[in-house]
């Protein structure tokens, strides 16, 4: 194989790689999120909240150096149209002298940051943090080089493996030695395991540093990724930070968990489909109808699975989190309700992502972030004086201000126009908020037993969202599809079987 030829995916038809790719990633987060609700189960019981709220102090700092530490260099992997190894090369060794040099910064700033927050347990332990910086520079291209092959089998096994290392290795340690410590040993060796099996099956070492020939466009390409992520950081980050410095861990350990349980599990949904849609429509840029059709199939379809579980979380919060993490997380419960409406959202508007990457908008990109960016911050200082609640109320109000004005901004350019979002996805989000509005009304309807009322609230919410779906013609159409791919792969795994 050539050298121009090495990293782009093996020759074959794209909608059945994208179709695999969803299927596999599917299947590992699926694993991933299992592995996300043990975690809480069990760590919720071994350890107490400020070990939580003290690693939440940690990690919007450990954020951000992540995000810069890439750079943007890992998307640009994936979207150039023409990557020769001489690019590779040059971009691998970019993102590890980035990561080594944050890491020693961070090592220097980690007594201020104790200092910052008041908590002198935070220094030794962000310091400690550093060391994830360096091994996540050493795999961020190898990771890269894989999800422009499509590879996306590869990149499901290395998902589910660092989520069950990491979930053992922070359980045993806190069986052990119940402390903060144990979440950082967990996250280490997750990092580290994940690492060396991307470098085994990326099959590619990099060579002496070298400059690349497009290196002007390459830096250019994630240097708009790196503006929009800066920002988004803080739309991300400062409510942490902000309720850390002004409430303390206790207080934030309740808003970070239910924070986590629900926010995030979304996050680990849309991050492995940008993996899987992202190269896709990349090259599918050349074919707006076939590209249109694509991204609106494949964002209703994870519309369809997410909408229905998260207005019922939403709705039945107060049974659920003292259910699942403990009666000590009871004050979780109503910031996990407050930041359900701003999950409803999330899974509509997260995906212009996809749009803006594949189409090399890097530029829009970016001064969207700054919208974004300047929304959050009104919201989090308007909604601080009310603790953790507040801010979590603020979160959510600012995520239905900012849907109208992104898709609109989003769609000014590109084959996807806010008309057909309006359209295809309409139907869905009404049929979420009725969910939520008749599990609300009527959870407490069914049984004293707090697992029977979750389970027949579940089916309760699933059931009127396809009712609601299906009134739509744009809404039997995605149920159609969802049918069609559902015996898809049951007829595939009869013919593996025989």
């Amino acid at each position: 194989m050539s050298n121009e030829r090495l990293f782009d995916p093996a020759e074959g038809s794209l909608r059945t790689s994208v179709g695999r790719g969803a299927f596999a990633i599917a299947v590992s987060q699926g694993v991933q999120v299992a592995t996300q609700f043990v975690s809480v189960l069990v760590l919720s019981r071994l350890l107490a909240p400020s070990d939580f709220g003290l690693v939440a102090m940690c990690a919007p700092i450990i954020a951000l150096l992540g995000m810069l530490q890439n750079f943007g260099l890992v998307q640009a992997t994936v979207q150039k149209k023409d990557l020769t190894v001489r690019d590779v090369n040059f971009l691998f060794w970019i993102n590890l002298s980035f990561s080594a040099a944050l890491a020693l910064v961070l090592l220097a700033l980690s007594p201020l940051i104790a200092l910052f927050y008041g908590e002198p347990r935070v220094g030794p332990l962000i310091a400690a943090m550093s060391s994830t910086i360096v091994i996540s520079g050493l795999g961020a291209q190898h990771g890269a080089i894989l999800n422009r092959r499509m590879q996306f089998g590869r990149i499901a096994f290395l998902t589910v493996v660092g989520a069950i290392t990491t979930l053992a290795v922070a359980v045993g340690w806190a069986l052990v030695s119940p402390s903060y410590w144990a979440l950082f040993a967990g996250t280490l060796a997750g990092a580290t395991f994940a690492t060396l099996l991307t470098w085994l099956f990326s099959g590619w070492w990099p060579g002496m540093p070298r400059r690349a020939h497009d290196m002007r466009g390459l830096l250019g390409f994630g240097a708009g990724i790196t503006g929009f992520n800066l920002t988004n950081f803080l739309a991300r980050n400062l409510d942490h930070i902000m309720i850390g410095r002004v409430w303390g861990s206790v207080e934030l350990g309740f808003y970070d968990r239910a924070y986590k349980l629900l926010l995030l599990p979304l996050r680990q949904v849309s991050d492995p489909l940008a993996r899987v849609m992202i190269p896709a429509l990349s090259r599918m840029l050349d074919e707006p109808h076939r590209y249109r059709h694509a991204y609106l199939r494949v964002l209703n379809l994870s519309l369809l699975l997410i909408l229905p579980g998260v207005a019922w979380a939403t709705a039945t919060a107060d049974r659920l989190i003292p259910f699942v993490m403990g009666e000590q997380w009871h004050q979780s419960a109503p910031i996990f309700m407050a930041l359900g409406f701003a999950g409803l959202m999330q899974p509509l508007n997260n995906p212009t992502g996809w749009l803006f990457i594949s189409q090399a908008r890097t530029t829009d990109y970016m001064i969207w972030g700054f919208v974004t960016a300047g929304i959050s911050i009104i919201a989090f200082a308007g909604g601080l004086y009310w603790g953790a609640l507040g801010v979590a109320i603020a979160y959510a109000i600012s995520e239905y201000i900012k849907t109208v004005p992104l898709w609109y901004y989003v769609s000014r350019r590109g084959p996807v126009r806010w008309r057909e979002i309006l359209q295809a996805c309409g139907p869905l989000m009404l049929a979420a908020h009725v969910s939520l509005a008749g599990v609300w009304l009527l959870r407490d309807q069914f049984s004293d037993s707090t697992p029977v009322m979750l389970a027949t609230n579940l089916m309760l919410s699933y059931g009127v969202f396809l009712f609601v779906v299906a009134a739509f013609e744009t809404g039997r159409a995605t149920l159609r599809e969802a049918i069609d791919l559902v015996k898809g792969q049951l007829l595939k795994v009869r013919v593996s079987r025989t």
